[in-house]
């Protein structure tokens, strides 16, 4: 996995690119240094970034108010923060979640 994750002192940026109105809510793995996720709400007045954050906090099952889109509101291609996760948290949840096998 080749994502581009960023540590600060708040937690992990995570890079994203979004795939708006798909058939199903679903990580399809990694493209260009980023999560590449699937989401069936459309791009307009913010459902697909509401929607984003809600998929991502059950997938990481923290609260949603732990993660914040910093940079893309209006792009595919955005930085969420994820506040409170350190950068092996973010990697050993997003490996779960692909089925990659960490040995």
């Amino acid at each position: 996995m080749m994502l581009n994750l960023v540590e600060d002192n708040e937690g992990v940026i995570l890079p994203v690119r979004i795939q708006p109105r798909a058939s199903k809510d679903e990580i399809v793995g990694e493209y260009n240094g980023a999560l590449k996720i699937k989401l069936t709400s459309p791009p307009v007045e913010g459902e697909a970034n509401r929607r984003c954050i809600e998929f991502l906090s059950k997938r990481f099952k923290i609260a949603k108010s732990q993660l914040e889109i910093i940079k893309g509101e209006k792009s595919k291609d955005k930085l969420i923060k994820i506040i409170g996760l350190g950068k092996a948290d973010v990697v050993e949840i997003l490996q779960d979640l692909l089925g990659v096998d960490s040995r």
